[in-house]
């Protein structure tokens, strides 16, 4: 599609093959249980680490199966989404690209910490990791509520695993 396409609405949005996938990462990431039993913040933070975290496990799964063009696309609908979501929290127009673009580095850098442990299924290395990048409630046990989110994302990694890839673009068989 080109670029004047794009701008003038003419042609359908390349993003819409995995917008029923974004929605359900978002609703993934909104599972109480992660608040009530994984002890995870429930603030504008912690719900926005939670995002990150189960569409990294989306994304490397995506990779995985050769579909590094949705996975890019997802990515896309991330930075639409946060977009929408600074400026209905009064974000200054002028502002907004600036935290957009934080916040893609910040989806990257988890993006990074988290491939490796959820490629090889390493509980204790992705535990760590959200270690580091999730904000839990004041006195939670974060070592032991770190696994508990690692545990979590480790078993929708082998779920999405053994879907097909036009399956998991659907979004409807994601538990």
């Amino acid at each position: 599609m080109s670029f004047l396409s794009r701008l003038l609405g003419t042609g359908p949005d390349p993003r819409d093959t995995v917008r029923p996938l974004w929605h359900r990462v978002i609703e993934l990431a909104r599972d109480p249980a992660y608040y009530a039993q994984c002890e995870v913040a429930d603030t504008v933070a912690g719900r926005f680490d939670l995002i990150c975290a189960v569409l990294c496990t989306a994304m490397v799964r995506l990779e995985a199966g050769e579909m590094r063009a949705e996975s890019a696309l997802l990515a896309e609908l991330f930075v639409e989404d946060m977009d929408g979501q600074l400026r209905e929290f009064g974000v200054n127009d002028v502002v907004v690209g600036k935290r957009v673009g934080k916040l893609m580095s910040v989806l990257g850098g988890r993006l990074g910490a988290y491939r490796a442990a959820l490629v090889t299924r390493d509980r204790e290395k992705l535990g760590g990791a959200i270690a580091r990048n999730v904000t839990f409630r004041e006195g939670a046990d974060e070592e032991a509520c770190s696994l508990a989110v690692a545990d979590r994302l480790l078993a929708l990694s082998q779920r999405l695993a053994g879907l097909p890839d036009a399956v998991i673009l659907e979004a409807k068989e994601i538990a």
